[in-house]
């Protein structure tokens, strides 16, 4: 969203973010990989031997990967909205299925073509975002979220603390309102594209979410196909989720210190002068 709002560029922002989000991935399993129980289930699990994929059937997957990994490279190059890009590799992958099953027999290759999969489309889901995403709309024009940005800004000492409690709040609320909400608190004239707070937000609400199993799509989806709990995924997944949360905010601004030289300028000077210290008191014993 904040990419195609035209808040973050592509390059910048896989090169800055990377290390901390690496980081936030680190710092969890470790802590994690410390609270898993070794048992058999595995080895005694009843699931069969995968089945190779057949050769078309690796087309058809890896023409679908290709075109999503296309969408960025297709909205730099032309300028277009990114959907359009989505649009056309939908049309690909319509074209090649249909190409691949020309002739045979329409009901036996029926469910391997585009329209079975678009039949699936998760339309509630759809319906849910685009409500949402009104109702930020209308709390933008009611100047409620300006309001809000004000609040925030009278009341917490920094940007960064802003954007670290955006990340905490969407472990309660998806990311999507919420980094859409927050598009509308703050102006890209005063927070000019790839700016740090921008960065900051993408990164804490890219990975707040999964402190409480609740606060992403994955995670929801994850409690309705594996039947896990919410108070199971509390007590052993959710302090680990936050290690790595925290973590990876602390690589960022670390990292963002010493490439603006902040870190730099605030460690140098006292050490310079603790050296010209010892240099001067060696010269009074000489």
């Amino acid at each position: 969203m904040l990419w195609i709002n035209h808040n973050l560029s592509t390059v910048p922002t896989i090169t800055e973010l990377f290390i901390p989000s690496i980081v936030c991935l680190v710092g969890s399993l470790f802590f994690l990989e410390k609270q898993v129980e070794e048992d058999n289930s595995l080895a005694e699990s009843n699931v069969g031997e995968p089945s190779e994929l057949a050769a078309r059937g690796s087309l058809v997957f890896a023409s679908g990967i290709l075109s999503l990994l296309a969408v960025p490279v297709f909205s730099e190059l032309t300028g277009l909205p990114p959907y359009l890009a989505m649009l056309t590799g939908l049309g690909v992958i319509w074209g090649l299925t249909d190409a691949i099953h020309l002739g045979e027999d329409e009901e036996a290759t029926e469910s391997l073509k585009v329209p079975a999969a678009l039949s699936k489309l998760d339309t509630s889901g759809i319906l849910f975002f685009l409500g949402i995403l009104m109702s930020i709309g209308v709390l933008d024009k009611s100047g409620l979220l300006k309001d809000l940005a004000v609040f925030l800004n009278e009341n917490l000492p920094s940007q960064d603390i802003i954007a670290t409690v955006i990340g905490l709040a969407s472990a309660l609320i998806d990311n999507v309102p919420l980094v859409a909400a927050t598009m509308g608190m703050y102006d890209l004239a005063d927070f000019g594209t790839d700016d740090k707070l921008w960065q900051l937000i993408a990164l804490c609400a890219g990975t707040g979410g999964s402190i409480l199993v609740i606060g992403s799509a994955s995670g929801v989806a994850l409690m309705g196909l594996e039947k896990v709990d919410f108070l199971w995924y509390t007590k052993k997944a959710s302090i680990g989720a936050a290690v790595g949360y925290f973590a990876g905010i602390g690589a960022y601004l670390a990292q963002n210190a010493i490439l603006n030289g902040g870190l730099l300028d605030n460690v140098l000077p006292p050490a310079m002068a603790m050296v010209e210290s010892a240099q001067a008191m060696t010269g009074l014993f000489m």
